[in-house]
């Protein structure tokens, strides 16, 4: 397998952790998303994934893009450790949380959108992962045991990481979500989690390195 990624992109780092579980080894191409003006624009990347965004996979003869879909795929080829309950309503949960961060928050606040906002750009960020994360905080003191949703390491958790790291980049004050931030400091815990950091990429620049 290849996987395009970017250090800092919070959907290349969700796909990172679940080859990291499934014990998947892969050769990483890095796609700087701001030099060059963003090597994602250029023509042989479009080829590759027409939505000019990381991450992509090379894997099995086929290229597929997507965060979700790649880790749904990595589930349903490499199905352990499982990253998707047996129980049908804890899967559903499971689904609703990932969907929440990858739809809800991700894309409102990421680097396209930013951008677009100019000096407006942390206020921006800061106010789109509050509301997000308001309601997530509400949802997992239903669903949480020691991670998302009860016990086990789900794909809910391969969302929340990356976002917390943005939440905290972008300077949201945690206080408010102790769900949220317990969950995450035993996620941070767990070797994958710790390989597929953004500190310990190939392209991390040497001053962001752990």
């Amino acid at each position: 397998p290849i996987l395009y990624s970017y250090f800092r992109s919070s959907c290349s780092w969700r796909v990172r952790i679940a080859l990291a579980l499934k014990g998947i080894s892969y050769d990483l191409v890095p796609v700087n998303l701001i030099k060059d003006g963003g090597q994602q624009f250029s023509g042989e990347f479009k080829a590759l994934n027409p939505m000019q965004q990381v991450p992509a996979l090379k894997i099995d003869g086929i290229t597929l893009s997507q965060s979700l879909a790649i880790i749904n795929y990595l589930e349903e080829t490499h199905p352990n450790p499982r990253l998707l309950p047996q129980d049908a309503k804890k899967r559903a949960q499971v689904r609703m949380i990932a969907d929440h961060i990858a739809s809800g928050i991700q894309p409102l606040q990421n680097l396209s959108v930013l951008k677009q906002m100019g000096e407006k750009k942390m206020e921006w960020a800061q106010k789109c992962i509050t509301s997000g994360f308001q309601a997530l905080e509400q949802i997992l003191q239903h669903t949480a045991g020691r991670y998302c949703v009860g016990d086990e390491v789900s794909m809910a958790d391969l969302c929340l990481v990356p976002q917390v790291a943005n939440a905290e980049r972008f300077k949201v004050d945690m206080g408010p979500y102790p769900t949220i931030t317990r969950i995450n400091k035993a996620l941070l815990e767990l070797e994958a989690f710790k390989i597929s950091h953004p500190s310990r990429q190939p392209d991390t620049p040497a001053e962001l390195r752990a």
